[in-house]
């Protein structure tokens, strides 16, 4: 989670600071990934789709049964879907985001009963410092 953080901290000037980080099953890093929706005029630029992508690329394949995405928050409906459509083993996040969170806050896709594969979850890890580089990024905006 701490390099998922760092990797936050690259965000371009303007987009949401959420850093997100694919390993495969032994550990190793395969990507990284930041918000560029701002930066790239993409409405997928989220952090997990930018990781994922670049985790394919460098696999070499869409499917990363056995990988780890490390996120520093909690996916949104479209992010968990990637995950499940990727395969990924799974999940690990920062804070908890209660109005699009879609692994456990307002739906849980990536557990639902219904998908043909289900993801592993573990939330809240380094809850705390994941949320800093959000509030202070909202608090800025707001006092434009």
């Amino acid at each position: 989670m701490r390099r998922a953080l760092a990797v936050a901290r690259t965000a371009p000037p303007g987009d949401v600071p959420i850093g997100a980080v694919v390993l495969d099953a032994s550990g190793r890093e395969l990507a990284t990934g930041v918000n560029d929706r701002e930066a790239t005029g993409d409405p997928t630029g989220h952090a997990e789709i930018v990781a994922l992508r670049a985790a394919a690329a460098a696999t070499g394949s869409w499917n990363l049964a056995g990988c780890i995405l490390a996120v520093t928050v909690e996916p949104c409906t479209m992010c968990a879907g990637a995950l499940v459509a990727a395969r990924v083993a799974r999940l690990v996040f920062g804070c908890w985001e209660p109005k699009t969170g879609a692994v456990g806050s307002l739906w849980d896709v990536v557990r639902d009963r219904r998908v043909m594969h289900r993801v592993e979850v573990r939330g809240g890890v380094l809850e705390q410092e994941c949320a800093a580089p959000l509030l202070e990024f909202f608090t800025g905006l707001r006092q434009r």
